[in-house]
């Protein structure tokens, strides 16, 4: 292409002028909605900006080699790339802007995220996948930089898996063959995240279709490139990751952001590597320019000199785009302001219908709720009070339904008094309004669908006489054999998972038997573990990934926290990643093998389910009802139940146990405990030297810990014994404290207490190593005993004397 006055290729496309008008087109509008949206929020329309301006013309050139099928696992700052393959348009960028929570506007998150977090819808009004290959895929985007780094590894190991597993050839709904690409997008400051490096390196391992797109800037925030990258380069950076010789890795294309040929050749070579070759590329875009700064959060004037101010003005892609187009003849110069004229009304045109859309879907709240307080000031006592809330709220500029619903509510405080109608229609018109926003605001945390685990039956093991005792790490063993005998979409990865069968041998000798695309030994890198199985769960696969110790799920979990908890919540439930981690926990020995951060799980996996089966005939049931639903699971078995003997049920491969729903493991008169896990085997023994001095304890295993007894059967069991123990071996404040609340706060328990409720849980330090550091460091079955005893000598001191 030395002759740019030639035709330009790229793949099957033929850049003639119409083609290459349409580019400036796309361009200049999402310039000029960049400097719009900017604008918006100064003026309080919105509450933050980051836009992508400078970047139009690389997302150009790269959306020229994305195909339906394909992925992007992007950047807060793609949105030219979205509106060149017809994902994005600019009314709903401004909708999303706004926070519309109508998913008609916003057919992203609904309002939920902030701007320039896109995605597509992959499931039907059943929750059913729809035909990814179809579509221009794209996995909403997440705020946490170098986040969307280590789904793009699973998204790219997809391909590999349909191209090389002939078992998964009948799945055309997600693949033609393995020829879809991920292309993963990210700014060049957030190359210095560990993700990034794991990611590169996991993708020269895996030889996957992936295509990293780096748009450097030269800055993160604030701070420059020398503070960020070694060489402030992060191709020369990673040049030891260039194939050659016939090694893996990837290949490395450097191009300028404003120059449109250069772009267009690149990203036409890192296509054919990808998709035809399964080669990773890295495709880093320098000189890229950012005309109005990092966001709306302040001016890059403060920190960015003179010289490299000129430089964005020189160098901004979009005037050099132009002058390319004029000097090549491609177009006149009014052919030129004809296209930048049209822009601006366009991007005017799309704000003000996506305003105006926003405004009038608040106005019925507003409507009614001004015509609620003028009834309510003609019949209150409080007139003068409530008329200054009504007045104040149509002063508010832009006021939108927190304003409303905080007015109403500060009236019913002054209404609280008084027993009128205008009253009674303001407590209706709150209860009526109630759902409404809970849907737009708080739904989809977990599937709402028909396919939901949570709708799974109960499937019960069947034992006979003839039931062989065997350790559970044989049980587990042959349930994993049976499922990937029996579903092509199955397949288990993790650290030792592979040759070895993990290193508690329950994936023994399934490798050879199965092959290592469906039981895959991994290099230590959770945060891609996690990733890998993330990214395939999200193309109709259901892999089984694995962190090897508890402990060890730190390392992943940002991209559990950030990414697969809350792919549902901030979709509206148009996104799924129905993920198993498999893991094994507690009673285990030592500082960093402790067993039992659950407390961490608690707090950041709401929108996984959490799993805490006792031994592994339960946890075969979990791993079933999961596999038949579409949500991700966390399932922990207990590290020191693997040659703890169990009867083999005849139904292994059916068995389901349902989410929610506690065991009663030993009936009692006296009190309840309440636990899971290894800890029941504890409380178990306690009951038993309770029981043989006279003290009756009833024993309740959770089972699942998210969702929590969702029928409510602990507060039935605390009615019958009036007292209850949650005991648990995570720190305080941890597991023990999260039951408590739910028993006493939702099951409102506390009304049958005839004795305080007790937390029995570890010591606030990580655990001591060897025996005697687990016995002093976490619960046993003396504590249990010591604290049930203690409650029944407050209630019967005569007969239960005191003991120390």
């Amino acid at each position: 292409m030395n002759d740019l006055l030639d035709p330009i290729t790229s793949t099957d496309v033929l850049l003639t002028k119409e083609e290459v008008l349409n580019d400036y087109r796309i361009a200049c509008e999402s310039r000029e909605v960049s400097y719009i949206g900017r604008q918006d929020v100064f003026r309080g329309r919105a509450k933050f900006g980051v836009f992508g301006d400078g970047k139009e013309l690389a997302q150009i050139a790269m959306s020229k080699v994305f195909r339906k099928g394909d992925f992007r696992s992007g950047y807060y700052r793609d949105q030219t790339f979205l509106a060149a393959v017809g994902g994005l348009t600019w009314q709903q960028f401004f909708a999303q802007l706004y926070a519309h929570t109508d998913v008609a506007h916003d057919p992203f998150t609904g309002g939920r995220s902030m701007n320039a977090h896109y995605g597509n819808c992959w499931v039907d009004a059943k929750g059913e996948w729809l035909d990814q290959t179809e579509m221009y895929n794209t996995v909403c985007d997440v705020s946490s930089t170098a986040g969307q780094m280590p789904r793009a590894i699973g998204l790219a190991y997809a391909s590999k898996l349909f191209r090389q597993n002939a078992g998964l050839q009948g799945l055309t709904k997600f693949s033609h063959n393995g020829n879809e690409v991920c292309f993963a997008t990210i700014g060049d400051a957030s190359t210095s995240q560990g993700m990034f490096f794991e990611a590169i390196n996991a993708a020269g391992v895996l030889q996957i279709p992936i295509i990293f797109s780096v748009w450097d800037d030269g800055y993160g925030i604030s701070v420059p490139i020398e503070y960020q990258t070694t060489k402030s380069s992060i191709s020369e950076a990673l040049a030891g990751f260039q194939r050659k010789d016939g090694s893996n890795g990837l290949e490395i294309i450097v191009a300028r952001a404003w120059n449109y040929v250069e772009l267009v050749e690149a990203y036409q070579r890192a296509a054919l590597y990808a998709r035809d070759q399964h080669v990773p590329v890295l495709v880093h875009v320098i000189e890229v320019t950012q005309p109005q700064g990092h966001s709306t959060s302040g001016s890059h004037e403060r920190y960015k000199s003179k010289e490299r101010l000129s430089f964005e003005h020189e160098y901004d892609c979009n005037v050099h785009f132009r002058k390319w187009i004029l000097s090549n003849g491609h177009a006149t110069e009014t052919e030129i302001s004809e296209v930048e004229a049209n822009a601006k009304d366009v991007a005017k045109k799309s704000r003000n219908a996506a305003w105006t859309a926003y405004r009038d879907s608040l106005k019925p709240e507003y409507d009614s709720a001004i015509t609620l307080l003028k009834k309510a000031s003609a019949e209150s006592k409080n007139a003068k009070a409530i008329t200054e809330l009504r007045e104040n709220l149509e002063k508010t500029e832009n006021a939108v339904r927190r304003d409303v619903i905080s007015t109403i509510k500060k009236a019913v405080r002054l209404l609280r008094f008084e027993d009128n109608s205008a009253k009674k229609s303001i407590l209706g018109w709150l209860k009526e309004v109630a759902p409404e926003n809970y849907k737009r605001f708080n739904s989809h945390l977990l599937s709402e669908y028909p396919t939901s685990p949570m709708n799974v039956k109960e499937v019960s093991p069947i034992f006979n006489q003839d039931s062989p005792m065997v350790d559970g790490r044989e049980i587990i063993n042959t349930f994993f054999d049976n499922l990937l005998e029996n579903d092509p979409r199955i397949f288990a990865l993790g650290e030792d998972v592979g040759k070895i069968g993990d290193v508690n041998q329950g994936f023994a000798g399934l490798q050879e038997k199965h092959g290592e695309l469906r039981v895959t030994d991994t290099g230590i890198r959770e945060t891609t573990i996690i990733g890998q199985g993330v990214g395939a769960a999200m193309r109709g696969l259901r892999p089984i990934v694995e962190i090897q110790y508890f402990d060890y799920i730190y390392y992943a979990l940002p991209t559990l926290t950030d990414d697969l908890a809350s792919l549902r919540y901030r979709t509206v439930g148009q996104q799924l990643a129905p993920l198993i981690v498999r893991t094994r926990g507690h009673r285990l020995e030592g500082i960093w093998h402790s067993g039992s951060p659950m407390s961490a799980m608690l707090g950041a996996l709401r929108g996984v389910h959490v799993l805490v089966p006792r031994n592994f005939v339960q946890a075969a049931g979990f791993y079933n009802t999961i596999l038949k639903g579409d949500d991700p699971a966390l399932i922990i078995e207990c590290l020191n139940g693997y040659r703890i003997k169990e009867r083999l049920p005849k139904n292994l491969s059916e068995i389901c146990v349902p989410l929610g729903v506690p065991e009663t493991l030993k009936e009692g008169t006296d009190l309840t405990i309440v636990t899971y896990g290894s800890m029941c085997r504890i409380v178990m023994e306690a009951a038993a030297d309770l029981e043989a001095i006279g003290i009756s304890a009833e024993i309740i295993d959770v089972q699942s810990l998210l969702p929590f007894d969702i029928n409510h059967q602990i507060v039935e069991s605390i009615k019958k014994t009036n007292r209850v123990i949650f005991a648990d071996e995570d720190v305080p404040g941890g597991g023990a404290a999260y039951m408590m609340q739910e028993v006493l706060d939702n099951q409102n328990a506390y009304r049958w207490l005839d004795s305080a409720p007790k937390a029995v849980s570890a010591q606030p330090h990580r655990p001591a190593y060897a025996s005697d550091g687990d016995y002093f460091s976490k619960p046993n079955a003396e504590t249990i005993f010591d604290a049930a005893y203690e409650m029944m000598h407050e209630a019967k001191p005569q007969v239960f004397p005191k003991l120390y």
